[in-house]
């Protein structure tokens, strides 16, 4: 993931890159997912920002520590619930590999 401010410090570019997610337990469309996942993430980023990338540019390798989800969720669900764990790891909740 990387994080890059802009003149005024908010981030003016935040990339997340995923390798692979592996969901047991889960049966949901993998598309439908992605775009709730990535909906939400962005509502979360406008609205509260990304403050591990408050100090200037960040790249993590990976974020862990993240609370365990519930099965049985919708697709959309899922993508949300997700989001909201990527973003407390970005908000300095978990651990953090740079």
């Amino acid at each position: 993931m990387g994080v890059s401010p802009s003149r005024d410090r908010e981030p003016s570019q935040i990339r997340v890159e995923i390798g692979e997610l592996v969901l047991d337990g889960f049966r949901a469309d993998p598309e439908r997912v992605s775009a709730a996942f990535e909906q939400e993430l962005t509502r979360l980023v406008r609205q509260h920002g990304v403050p591990l990338a408050a100090g200037g540019p960040l790249a993590l390798d990976a974020l862990s520590g993240l609370p365990p989800l519930p099965a049985g969720l919708s697709a959309r669900r899922l993508g949300q619930e997700l989001a909201r764990a990527v973003h407390e790891g970005l908000s300095g909740h978990g651990e953090v590999s740079r």
